[in-house]
């Protein structure tokens, strides 16, 4: 499966378990966009990451971590 940037759950669930390490509330968007297109899975526009879907991934990535 491929994933887009509309595939929000699906990234924040990816970057909890490559990531455990990290506490997705300190994540800047700068380091948040570079880790979602590091993905091996995700193939979409890199310019399409915009903050309002970078936000919503670190908000569903919170979620997951908790």
């Amino acid at each position: 499966m491929q994933l887009k940037w509309g595939d929000v759950q699906e990234i924040a669930i990816e970057l909890a378990e490559r990531r455990p390490d990290v506490d997705p509330r300190y994540v800047n968007f700068v380091d948040l966009h570079r880790w979602v297109l590091e993905l091996s899975d995700f193939a979409d526009e890199p310019n399409r990451g915009g903050e309002k879907v970078l936000e919503a991934i670190q908000a569903a990535w919170i979620e997951e971590a908790e």
